[in-house]
């Protein structure tokens, strides 16, 4: 009678496990470029030479961290990057313009109301910076241990490039 309860509870067990793996092993790195799926780059793609960025063990008692991200237009057309969101409500990003001036911020969209477009052009060849800022205490007292967040930019085409930051939030 007990074989008859073990082996179901097994391949229960066994397809659960599948299926994590299965999930896990399709995330894949995180790509410095993405391209739309028809695989066109008509109006542009974005790249960074950094993707991202560990910041290792931070403390609530210390506040906020910053991260500043490079994105250039390598191609030979004008890019409008036309969205800029983050994972989480925790973390907000600015564009910084070559002048200085910040754009933003930008935040997780669907959290304090929709997130503004960011509508920047950058002509061939230029670059921007991508300014993040974390906040450790957002999530209060639960939200000590490992963070990992994200920063998804759109350009005019669909084109999406994707930032990421990580830590480990101590009190």
């Amino acid at each position: 009678m007990k074989t008859t309860t073990i082996l179901p509870v097994l391949a229960v067990a066994l397809i659960f496990a599948g299926l994590f793996a299965w999930g896990y092993a399709g995330k894949g790195g995180t790509a410095a470029s993405v391209q739309n799926a028809g695989g066109s780059s008509a109006g542009g793609l974005l790249a960074a030479s950094e993707s991202f960025y560990d910041f290792g063990a931070i403390s609530m008692r210390n506040g906020n961290v910053t991260k500043e991200f490079t994105v250039t237009n390598p191609t030979n057309q004008d890019v409008t990057i036309k969205t800029m969101v983050t994972s989480c409500m925790c973390t907000v990003a600015f564009l910084v313009r070559p002048d200085g001036s910040a754009k933003g911020p930008f935040g997780m969209s669907g959290h304090g109301g929709a997130v503004p477009p960011v509508n920047e052009r950058v002509k061939a060849g230029e670059s921007r910076t991508i300014r993040v800022v974390y906040d450790p205490n957002a999530h209060g007292p639960a939200g000590v241990g490992a963070v990992d967040r994200f920063i998804m930019l759109t350009d005019g085409s669909g084109n999406t490039l994707q930032l990421e930051i990580k830590a480990v939030v101590t009190p």
